[in-house]
């Protein structure tokens, strides 16, 4: 499978299917792409309304005919808008296009329905996007159900974890890889990378991309 940050907390999965989580590229100073570079996609997963996570989701959707993830508030919206849609909520698991999705606690706040987080079972892999959260103790759960092979965990700071969280968060969750981010967007959470992969030390690998690059795995 290939994972590629965008920029942000925007990723792309791509392995039998084609997955955004978190789109946010329109008005992303960081982002590697604009919306108009997606031609296809098989779903798009949405942690929470925030400008900078719901981003371009909907025109995606509208525009590559992809299904919609989220909490139960925002699918309501995207399907008034006639987006096909999957409305969850936390502590659930929906099964679309053959890609299992867990929805899980997230610390943050919202608009419209609750912040979460959620694990992706894809190809036989399971990864975790933290989305926009505080450390919580919900995360040892994490570890305990899913044990992800890959994570994508914020570290900015001030709006959520920051370093010394963010390890900690890698070591609650039980993750074997990590990839850092929701950070150096803009100045105001600006932060080290290579701080946090220090921190983290030999709990697991983490993996620093620039926007734009890609892992395998």
């Amino acid at each position: 499978m290939d994972v590629t940050w965008l920029g942000h907390s925007a990723v792309k999965l791509q392995g039998s299917k084609t997955i955004y989580i978190d789109p946010f590229l329109t008005g992303n100073p960081a982002a590697c792409c604009g919306p108009e570079a997606i031609t296809g996609a098989d779903l798009v997963i949405v942690t929470h309304d925030h400008g900078d996570h719901l981003g371009d989701a909907f025109p995606i959707c509208k525009k590559t005919g992809a299904t919609i993830v989220t909490i139960h508030e925002i699918a309501v919206m995207a399907e008034a808008e006639g987006i096909p849609t999957e409305g969850m909520n936390i502590g659930g698991t929906v099964e679309s296009k053959g890609v299992l999705i867990h929805m899980v606690q997230a610390l943050h706040s919202a608009g419209k329905g609750d912040p979460a987080g959620v694990v992706i079972e894809l190809d036989g892999k399971t990864i975790y996007h933290a989305g926009d959260t505080g450390l919580t103790y919900d995360m040892k759960l994490v570890k305990e159900f899913f044990a992800p092979d890959l994570s994508f965990i914020p570290i900015g700071d001030r709006y959520t974890m920051g370093i010394n969280s963010a390890a900690k968060a890698v070591e609650f969750c039980g993750t074997k890889k990590v990839i850092p981010v929701h950070y150096n967007t803009f100045p105001i959470i600006t932060v080290d990378p290579e701080a946090f992969k220090a921190k983290v030390g030999d709990t697991a690998e983490v993996i620093i991309l620039k926007p734009g690059e890609s892992y395998s795995f």
